[in-house]
């Protein structure tokens, strides 16, 4: 049975995003990918199902070795997310701008 996993939990691991980092540059292999990690392969792979189960990546088999390619769109739905709190900062921002400037042109 495959669960999907929901996209922010999978990328609270600060693992799992490294290993989208990497793969930003192209698709890898779990061996590509394991190297410059203090987790071992096996972790790696975990890793790696949590994020397919994210649909953030996607496996493709190349003979004995599995090669993981980054699927960004789910990433649409973070930025929809953090869109919201951008927009509400910049407002507060500007308004905080307002505000000094006013109390510039008093002095």
């Amino acid at each position: 049975m495959t669960t999907n996993v929901d996209v922010f939990s999978a990328l609270a691991n600060p693992i799992r995003r490294e290993i989208l980092v990497k793969l930003r540059r192209g698709p890898l292999a779990v061996t590509e990918l394991a190297s410059g990690f203090d987790v071992g392969r096996p972790a790696v792979s975990e890793h790696l199902q949590v994020l397919r189960k994210a649909k953030l990546v996607r496996e493709e088999p190349r003979g004995r070795e599995r090669y993981y390619h980054l699927d960004p769109r789910p990433l649409a739905e973070v930025e929809a997310y953090v869109d919201t709190f951008t927009r509400y900062w910049k407002e507060r921002l500007a308004a905080l701008d307002a505000v000094l400037k006013e109390e510039e042109k008093k002095r």
